[in-house]
């Protein structure tokens, strides 16, 4: 079989063999396209082989690169190589027998015995890694270990500290792999609305351009109106805490409509964001829909911005609404009032699968003076939808008191 695939530049020197691979920068660059070619590639190539596509947490195959390498199989035209079922992707010969497989997994499923299963992997390719722990890490590379194998990872950098990055250098020297600096600038296949939507980021969004597009770090600072406070972690939800409590926040123009879903450990002083919904354009007539895609919420009390009273009598008298959705109350600095609430806790936990709120807790900030830089107690309107729907949801749990910024 002759089989051409077009290779950016900046990967081609990921095309040679090396027990590790990895591609790290910005949206748009390209890096999972890449890899998912490499992985079709492979299985062409080596028919034998068993390849795992890998991430810390995948509770769905949605989230996996699965559907990716569905749609580089068929581009490729070699379909008739492969088996695609429901949790795998075989290799076949002609006459239907499996030769090799990939599979699609998520790393915090595996304990110290089920990692084994892998053991007769011949690659790994790890996505979005920046998310990758040091446990994982620890379990995976003894475990990838047949002659010639590899492990691959891809990802878009966020903490210098996070384990991924440590693991480029080991002892003060850096580890001897084939590894590839990358952004939107250098994938020749970016479409042209992806380069403006690059930049118009840049155009309104600054602060974050060079850490989203350019794969930049993700620098913490002191001007986060949550700094310090916050984390993504996985958990599940305990018995004894209160709750759940829901927020909602509503669209206007381009913000999204938002529902949050949190509890409250009152012993360890921690509020946790289950689950949340985050959806732009939503009409008002789709409105008691978009409430219905968070399952249980129906029979539980709901606060909502009180900027719109259309929308909440709307969702109330609709009947797929939630009937229990109310107004959340707002006072003179009741903002200011449920960020110190918020920042009255110990810990914001923040659950894997709740993105958005996560980009909202690194990007909500409070303004600096143009000229001295000087941090301002001023909040920036932005960002925020989110974490405004926290508030309501907890709005009966904080105190009406005209807080200081800087609590």
């Amino acid at each position: 079989m002759h089989l051409e695939i077009d290779t950016p530049e900046w990967a081609e020197p990921l095309l040679e063999p090396s027990r590790y691979k990895g591609a790290k920068g910005g949206r748009g660059s390209g890096k999972s396209h890449f890899f998912a070619e490499l992985t079709v590639e492979d299985m062409i190539l080596n028919p034998t082989h068993d390849i795992v596509c890998l991430r810390e947490i995948q509770k769905s195959l949605t989230f996996s690169a699965k559907k990716l390498i569905e749609g580089k199989i068929e581009s490729l035209g070699v379909g008739s190589l492969f088996r695609v079922l429901e949790k795998e992707i075989r290799r076949v010969d002609a006459s239907g027998a499996i030769l090799g497989r990939i599979i699609f997994q998520g790393m915090q499923d595996h304990t110290s015995q089920s990692i084994k299963s892998l053991e007769g992997f011949n690659i790994a390719w790890f996505e979005e890694a920046q998310n990758i722990s040091a446990g994982s890490l620890k379990l995976l590379r003894p475990t990838i270990r047949v002659d010639d194998s590899e492990m691959w990872f891809s990802w878009n950098p966020d903490q210098d500290t996070d384990p991924i990055e440590k693991f480029l250098v080991a002892n003060g020297t850096p580890r001897k792999m084939r590894l590839s600096y990358v952004n939107f600038e250098e994938n020749p296949f970016l479409p042209q609305v992806m380069k403006d939507e690059a930049r118009n980021w840049h155009r309104d969004d600054p602060d974050s351009y060079a850490h989203v597009w350019l794969g930049e770090y993700n620098t913490k600072s002191d001007d986060q109106v949550l700094h310090g406070k916050w984390s993504v972690e996985d958990f599940e939800v305990d018995e004894k805490w209160d709750g759940p409590y829901y927020g909602a926040d509503w669209g206007f123009s381009t913000d999204p409509n938002t529902i949050v879903e949190c509890f409250v450990d009152e012993t360890e002083n921690r509020i946790y964001i289950r689950r949340e919904l985050w959806e732009l354009g939503v009409e008002i007539e789709d409105t008691p829909g978009f409430f219905a895609k968070m399952s249980g919420i129906r029979g539980h009390t709901i606060r909502a911005d009180n900027a719109r009273p259309e929308m909440i009598s709307y969702v109330k008298r609709h009947r797929d609404g939630c009937r229990k959705i109310i107004a959340a109350e707002k006072w003179p600095g009741s903002v200011e009032d449920g960020i110190s609430k918020l920042r009255s806790y110990a810990k914001i936990v923040i659950h894997p699968e709740c993105p958005k709120t996560a980009a909202e807790a690194r990007l909500y900030k409070y303004k600096r003076d143009r000229l001295t830089d000087d941090i301002l107690p001023e909040l920036v309107d932005k960002h925020n939808h989110c974490v405004d729907a926290i508030r309501y949801a907890i709005e009966p749990l904080t105190k009406r008191r005209r807080a200081s910024f800087w609590d």
